[in-house]
């Protein structure tokens, strides 16, 4: 399982948080105008040691997910359960039309159907990890092959997880909002942790 985004860590210097202990011989005035330097420089070392992802059209703030199907039927079930996901959906009905999609969508995660025509999925998730600028894409490959050897060359193509039909709701929403969580995690140690801690608490406790 690929749960890696070779990303850079993005660290914070202690020196870029600024506390401003309040005083009483300061004319508020003269406060106020200490506390506004002190954020505008907060800013400025956040905006540089995290800069901020390109964002497609739409709402700001909103995750974005890729269906990536060529059955309607598919689309349409899938978007309903995702109702209740915050989130904006686009959809792709093959596989060259995914990597259109993923240009001008800039989705967060792809849900990603392998059997498509003019590119798999196969293929389709091969050239998206392959590429520095779409490799941190998170892809969930949802299909009904059940194969040792599917299963493989799922994970050989660098797919983040797999899902198989028919798809559960519970389980997809699920593994969505784990997916979406991990999106900007840059560490891929810690990607993996939080993964598989967020299994951990959707199963319960083993006993």
């Amino acid at each position: 399982m690929t749960l890696f985004a070779n990303l850079p860590i993005a660290k914070l210097s202690s020196a870029s948080i600024i506390a401003e202990t309040p005083n009483s011989d300061v004319a508020p005035r003269e406060r106020h105008a200490k506390h506004s330097m002190a954020a505008s420089k907060t800013q400025t070392n956040l905006a540089k040691t995290h800069p901020a992802s390109p964002v497609a059209a739409g709402t700001p703030g909103k995750s974005r997910i890729l269906i990536a199907d060529d059955n309607p039927q598919n689309v349409e079930l899938l978007e309903a359960f995702l109702g209740d996901v915050d989130c904006e959906i686009a959809v792709a009905v093959d596989g060259r039309d995914t990597l259109d999609k993923v240009a001008s969508f800039q989705p967060d995660l792809i849900l990603l159907d392998v059997m498509m025509p003019k590119l798999s999925g196969f293929e389709v998730c091969k050239k998206l990890k392959q590429d520095p600028a779409t490799r941190g894409i998170m892809i969930l490959m949802v299909t009904a092959l059940n194969e040792l050897g599917d299963i493989e060359r799922a994970v050989d193509s660098g797919t983040d997880d797999f899902l198989s039909k028919p798809v559960n709701k519970v389980e997809l929403v699920k593994r969505v909002e784990n997916m979406l969580k991990l999106r900007h995690v840059t560490d891929e140690l810690e990607r993996l942790r939080r993964y598989i801690q967020g299994m951990e608490d959707d199963t319960g406790p083993r006993k």
